[in-house]
Formats: structure tokens, sequence, C-alpha cells
């Protein structure tokens, strides 16, 4: 329910906070007193479009906040959860709308779009009148009625749909996974064998592509590697050379190695080193002389690094990696090609299941039918006693066979539209096609009769529901208002002094003068101040007898 609503700086009113009953709430007043401006700032807080317009004169901007308070379990806290957004029940809503005609919203705390927040308003919020927010105008939401009233038989017969479907939908799987049809397999082969074929063909080895990389860097560079090792050659062994020169330092060392055990001690070092540095040129001269520069060998390597760098772009980063892919084509190809009787056999299920699906589908539109019919009939009853005598109300159903079928609905295969004339002699006419006014709030109000939590929706809004009606018929709106308030909280607009007189809360709505501007104020009225609003609006003067009057009225609705 919509436990409070303030409104701050939107049209005349400059600062309202209204605190709601939770059943039947009805807002009075003169004509042009602002009682739109209430619906119009719960229309803003709900997701309605604005402009900047709506912001009262010589303000920079408007700010409306809702405070909702529901069941945890409700579809309304589901979708708040799916946001990501907590709630323990309560729900507050706050929109602002600043002069440069910007918009932004929050829910709980947390900052919601447009579209978030249409989501979570269009179920906890039905407004009747002259607003968008409207359950049944959707004929998605027609179906979902219908099918409460139907009850567990049909929440049966759509989880078995579901279930089919689902397993429907997996062997559909397992048949692509296996190829598909035998075009589709056909294709899947060709295509694996090639790339099977392919790397198979280039006999991969792991670590091959660093190999000839390293390969190919010394193959480039054969000029100034035998350039190098030549020069080191020469200096080492060329007349006067490093090797020249350590020889003669141990025939130094040698003549002198008798004088001092320390110069005895360098002779066997020098000895190493010339050994060394004889192996050091030996070497680099057997490494120049088998040094070569082939160029078919470099054109091999050139080409077996491109091969390789192919197979990475297509299979894989490395060669474990391509060699894996391999491994799993192998398996998939066998698969595939030994998948015929798998396949046949998962077709035969798909059958069967759509089967199933189709006679569930028929069952649940029998049970549609009957619903339907009951339906109908009681809400024209209601209809009728709402003063609309020629009101016909029935719910078309589209036509399907098993060809036309949708079996891929767990809701069946129906496509079903409300259908409502008001006038003898007027066609029938889908419901969302209905102009919206008087009529269509007593048609939601003789539907919400016959119904019980079917929608989810906690608050219902009315707003002139009491054009052309007087009377019998507003004491019939008052009582099935009240009928209605047991079990959703009820917001009107009214004119009828019947209406007032159900209410669980009376609010009246009116203006007056405060330094120099007009301002609408909002009222709760105390029991004796309802008692004189009843009395003004009969357009009795206030007398004794008016007095009486509206206490007897006030009292026949206490019974109920």
């Amino acid at each position: 329910m919509l436990h409070r609503l303030h409104v701050k700086n939107v049209a005349l009113i400059s600062e309202a906070d209204i605190e709601f009953d939770q059943r039947l709430n009805v807002l009075s007043g003169e004509t042009g007193s602002g009682k739109s401006v209430i619906l119009e700032s719960i229309n803003f807080v709900l997701g309605s479009k604005a402009d900047k317009t709506m912001i009262r004169f010589g303000e920079q901007e408007a700010t409306v906040r809702a405070e909702f308070t529901v069941d945890e379990n409700c579809e309304a806290a589901e979708q708040l959860r799916e946001y990501d957004i907590e709630t323990d029940g309560n729900i507050i809503i706050s929109r602002r709308l600043t002069a440069d005609g910007k918009s932004s919203v929050k829910i709980n705390g947390n900052s919601v779009t447009a579209a978030m927040l249409k989501a979570v308003t269009q179920r906890l919020v039905d407004v009747h009148g002259q607003s968008e927010h409207f359950f049944l105008m959707n004929e998605d939401n027609q179906l979902k009625v219908l099918d409460g009233i139907c009850g567990p038989e049909m929440l049966k017969i759509k989880v078995d749909l579901a279930r089919f479907i689902l397993e429907s939908k997996l062997r559909k799987k397992q048949i692509e996974e296996l190829g598909g049809d035998e075009s589709e397999r056909e294709r899947k082969l060709d295509m694996l064998g090639f790339q099977i074929n392919e790397i198979e063909a280039a006999e991969l080895k792991v670590g091959e592509y660093e190999e000839l990389k390293e390969k190919q860097n010394l193959i480039a560079n054969t000029e100034k590697i035998f350039g190098a090792l030549n020069a080191v050659h020469s200096l080492l062994s060329d007349d006067g050379g490093c090797i020249d020169g350590i020889s003669s330092a141990q025939h130094y060392i040698n003549s002198i190695g008798s004088f001092s055990r320390d110069y005895g001690e360098l002779a066997p070092r020098l000895e190493n080193l010339y050994a060394e540095m004889s192996d050091i040129s030996e070497t680099v001269a057997d490494l120049a002389e088998n040094l070569t520069f082939d160029e078919e060998e470099a054109r091999a390597v050139d080409e077996r690094l491109a091969l390789i760098k192919t197979l990475r772009k297509k299979y894989g980063a490395d060669e474990e990696k391509i060699l894996a892919f391999l491994d799993e084509a192998k398996l998939q190809y066998d698969a595939i090609y030994d998948s015929a009787n798998a396949i046949e056999k998962y077709q035969k299920e798909i059958a069967g299941f759509k089967n199933q699906i189709y006679d569930l589908c028929v069952r649940a539109t029998e049970l549609r039918k009957a619903a339907a019919e009951k339906f109908c009939k009681a809400v024209t009853g209601e209809l009728h006693t709402l003063n609309i005598k020629d009101a016909v109300f029935e719910v078309k159903f589209n036509s399907y066979d098993r060809e036309s079928a949708d079996l891929q609905s767990p809701n069946g295969s129906d496509k079903i539209s409300f259908m409502f004339s008001a006038n003898k002699g007027e066609p029938l006419k889908p419901l969302n096609k209905v102009i919206s006014g008087g009529e269509m709030s007593r048609f939601m109000l003789a539907v919400k009769t016959c119904l019980k939590n079917i929608n989810g929706i906690s608050t219902y809004i009315f707003d002139e529901i009491d054009a052309g009606i007087s009377g019998y018929t507003a004491k019939t709106v008052a009582e099935k208002f009240l009928t209605i308030s047991q079990s959703a909280q009820i917001i009107a607009v009214s004119h009828l002094p019947q209406i007032c007189a159900a209410s669980t809360a009376q609010f009246l709505i009116f203006k007056e003068e405060s330094g120099g501007k007009t301002l609408t104020k909002v009222k709760r009225l105390t029991d004796e101040e309802k008692i004189a609003e009843i009395v003004r609006l009969t357009g009795n003067v206030n007398s004794a007898a008016a007095t009486e009057h509206a206490k007897e009225l006030i009292n026949q609705f206490k019974k109920l």
C-alpha cells in the first residue's frame, strides 16, 4: 500500500505530506482546488512523463516521494531484488525534476532508470482514469488474470508445459552438438576433416617454433658470426697474439721460479691459461670452418615458421594448444560420424514432446474458455449494477491448430483480448482501444470486485469514477469500493457524498491565499469535518437535518 506521499513545489502545492489509510481513501474538494495535482504527483513518482511546467512558479525543482509498505515476497519486491536493491517490505521512491528538464529517480536510495522505475511501480499501483498505468490494458496481463481464475489446475498445466518445452530444447541442443541435420553434419564433418588433416600433415612438435626462430636468427646473421669468429681466432692464434704472449710469459716465469715460491706458483696457472686459450682458438676455428649458409635451408625454415604461424592463428597460441585442438576435433569427428542413431532417437523424443505440448495447450484453452465464460458473466452483472445497463464483455480467443500453435511458450498457445462495449448497438472493441474515463473506471471496479488478489497490485487509484452516476449507482460504487478495500488499498477522487461516507480516510483538497500567492492544501478530515464535507457535497445547507442525513449515510457503510 501507499503509506505516505510527500509533494514539494508541484503546481500550486508548496509542500504537502499525506499519510494514507490502508483501506478506502477519498479525496474531495471544489472544482479546480487541485485534486488533479495530487494524482499528477502520484503519476509522476510512478514514472509517467513530465515536463518542467509542473514545477511551482518561481522554484527551481519539484520533488515527490512515495513510501510503500508491501509484503517482502510480492512481485515488486522480487523485481527490486533483480536490480540488487534490498527491501524489508518498505519501498521508498523519490523523483526530482529540475527547471532545466532533468529528472532523477531513486528507489530505497539507489539511482534507477525510468524503465526500472516502471517495472517496479506497475507491480505496486494501478491508476484508473487518465493514466497509462492500467493493468488490464496489457493483453499479457489479461491472460494472467484469466489463468489466476483457473487456479491450481492451470498452474499445473503451465508447469508441465515449461518442463516439456525445456526437454525439447535440450534435445535440440544435443542434436546440434551432434551436427544437426544430415546436411549440417556433412558440413561439419568436412570442416573437421580438413582441420584434422591440416594439423596432422604439419607433424608438429612441442617447442619447435622457438627452435626454428633461433635457427632463423642464426641464418640471418651468418656473415656477422663468421667475421666475429675469424677475428677471435686471429686475436688468439696469429703471430704476436694472445697465445704467443702467454707462451712468452711462461718462459719468463720459469726462469725465475727457483728464486721464490710465489714465482713458482704462477707457472701452473699460466700453463692452464695457455691450454684454455689454445682450446678456445681451436673451437673458434672449428665453428668458423663449419659455418655455412644454405639458401635452401633458410627458405625451408622460413616456410616452416610461416606454416606454424598460420596454424597458431587458426587453432591455438602454441604447438601444445594446436595439438589439443586436434585431439578435440578427432573426438567431435568420431561423435558426429557415429551420431545418426542418437539423432534419430532425439528427433522421435522431440516429436513426442510436441504432441504433449499441443495437448496441454488445448487443455489450457478449454480451461480458460470455461473460466472466461463465468468471469464475463459476473463482470457484466457488476457493470449492470454500476449503471452501465447495456454493457457487453467477452474474451476473444485466437484460433490455432497443430500446425499454427505456438509450442514454445509456457503460457500455451492462446492469444486473448478482453472485448468491451458500453452501449447498445456499438460493436465490441479491444479493451485497450476503449477511451479511458468513467466507464473505464467502472469496468475496472467491476473486474476487481469479481477478482481477489489475482494481479498482485496492492493499491488502486480511481479518478473520475463518479462521472455520470448518482443515487443508487453511487451507493453501489461505494459498496464495491469497500469490498475491494478489504484486500487492497483504494485512493479515489470523488464528488459523491456516498463514496465520501464510505471512506475510511477522507481528505479535503482546497486552496488558500498566503503572502499574495495561491496555495493548494491537503487536509485529512476528522469525523466531524467529514460530516460537514458530506453536507457540502449533497448541496444542502448546513442544517441539523442535513447533518443527521450525513451521519446516517456514514453509518450505513459502517455495517459493511
